[in-house]
């Protein structure tokens, strides 16, 4: 993010995953056997559909 030639560090933080979504990927990721789906520089938006897909994943294989 630049801001007149400058970074923006506010908006840099904002667009990162939070730390309660980071150990929750962290668990999820584990839990279905795909640790690749973990990564520390995800962006929030990022991180929260990784969990939403991992969750569905893990749902889907309980069912069975």
């Amino acid at each position: 993010m630049q801001v007149q030639g400058k970074y923006d560090a506010r908006a840099f933080l904002a667009e990162q995953m939070t730390r309660a979504q980071g150990l929750r990927l962290k668990r999820l990721s584990e839990e279905a056997y795909q640790p690749g789906q973990y990564n520390r520089d995800l962006s929030s938006a990022e991180a929260a559909r990784r969990i939403q897909v991992l969750e569905a994943e893990i749902e889907l294989a309980n069912s069975f």
